[in-house]
């Protein structure tokens, strides 16, 4: 797959990628419930290699049941387990430093990544938490770094009261969330009708929660 997305004049100044440290750059919103997340925009330097190293993995179409039919997941995925590893070194720098940053509130550490490819507009992941595992009865950290064409993240509490958040995710811009996050709010990356080019999310987990 080629990319549409246009290279920002940042990244092609610093020419590789990196990221720096987490410490006193991250802006924490309280939600309800002990829920909260971290925003940090343009974590990670040099983007543009990791988006276009990104787009030639191996990306995974899946189709699951929905009710009495079965529908293609609208977008592509790859998971890479905590023994695989990960298709970038700037990957692999981003994991190491959010273990170091949360590592005392965390208590322990991000292992998989999960990734997802929204081709355009029209891929989309509706209104989940990650509660599959241990998150649906535990308090856990969920990191997400963004890649490609800007898309928004929607939170909303499940049990209602609060107005939806928007979050327009971008290139290099990471949000943690964490505290009871996955089973008191939802999030979803809605369709849109604008036209936008591809965006990868990476999401990395501590074992056990998916």
């Amino acid at each position: 797959m080629t990319s549409a997305y246009q290279p920002s004049m940042l990244d092609l100044l610093s020419g590789s990628a990196a990221v720096e440290s987490l410490t006193g750059h991250l802006t924490r919103h309280h939600l309800t419930a002990g829920a909260w997340v971290d925003v940090l925009p343009g974590w990670l330097h040099g983007s543009d290699a990791v988006f276009e190293t990104l787009l030639g993995i191996d990306w995974r179409a899946e189709r699951r049941r929905m009710y009495d039919d079965v529908v293609d997941v609208p977008r592509l995925l790859r998971w890479f387990p905590a023994e695989e590893p990960l298709p970038h070194l700037a990957l692999t720098a981003a994991r190491t430093e959010l273990n170091r940053h949360y590592a005392d509130e965390l208590g322990e550490e991000f292992m998989t990544a999960g990734m997802c490819l929204y081709r355009d507009g029209r891929d989309s992941v509706a209104w989940h938490g990650d509660t599959i595992g241990r998150s649906a009865t535990q308090d856990t950290m969920v990191a997400i770094v963004s890649f490609g064409s800007p898309r928004n993240l929607l939170l909303r509490p499940r049990a209602g009261g609060h107005e939806t958040l928007r979050l327009p995710l971008g290139h290099g811009d990471l949000i943690v969330m964490g505290g009871s996050c996955q089973r008191t709010w939802e999030h979803a990356v809605p369709k849109t009708a604008k036209p936008v080019g591809p965006r990868i999310s990476v999401q990395f987990r501590p074992a056990g929660v998916a």
